[in-house]
């Protein structure tokens, strides 16, 4: 009887070792592939955010002529000083020269989008955010976004149409009196202007047609 409990003791305790190497194994598995899936997962991340580095580097260097890039805020600001009428958003309130200005500015954008580095996981967000001066009027929100709109309608009479461009959207946007950077002393007719945000962005953008 004492050999046969001692040899059911070996067998059982033979079975028991290979159960735990199979299951040793499965988690060694296991957790090698969650690791392979966590370094290509970080490998894609960094081709992402080395791709997004180079648009950026391209985005800066639009032409200073027109534009003024503002690096503690990451806005690029029209080099146009705009006035418009009180609590206007006509664009006609321009001069024809500045609006000639404002018409070759989106011309350049076009052209920048174009010639921005491709990718089918790449998008382009651009917004136009139109200021207001701060004169405490209370509807400079709304204001602020129909004189932003009004450069969107400004450009698409120029046959400057952003949704004609693969993978790129035009946001329009309002700040009024409150959004940043503003022009110092901060007073009317200044900050009357617009700030362009060129984001570059992985992902699917879904798409209006401009009218």
């Amino acid at each position: 009887m004492s050999r046969k409990s001692s040899d059911f003791f070996w067998l059982s305790y033979a079975d028991l070792m290979t159960s735990l190497f199979f299951v040793m194994l499965v988690l060694f598995i296991l957790v090698f592939s969650i690791m392979k899936y966590e370094q290509n997962r970080l490998k894609l991340k960094l081709g992402e955010y080395e791709k997004i580095e180079e648009i950026k580097l391209a985005i800066n260097s639009i032409d200073t002529t027109y534009f003024k890039y503002d690096s503690t805020y990451k806005k690029h600001i029209l080099n146009i000083q705009t006035h418009f009428g009180n609590e206007s958003s006509n664009i006609r309130d321009i001069p024809v020269s500045k609006r000639n200005s404002l018409v070759r500015a989106g011309r350049l954008i076009i052209n920048l989008i174009q010639n921005l580095p491709k990718g089918e996981n790449v998008n382009y967000l651009i917004i136009v955010e139109g200021q207001a001066s701060r004169d405490n009027w209370w509807g400079n929100d709304e204001l602020s976004y129909r004189r932003a709109l009004a450069l969107k309608q400004l450009w698409i009479n120029n046959n400057i149409i952003f949704s004609n461009i693969e993978n790129c959207e035009l946001v329009i946007a309002g700040s009024g009196q409150e959004g940043v950077p503003r022009l110092q002393p901060d007073r009317p007719p200044n900050n009357q202007r617009f700030l362009i945000h060129i984001i570059p962005k992985v992902g699917q953008i879904n798409y209006k047609n401009e009218k």
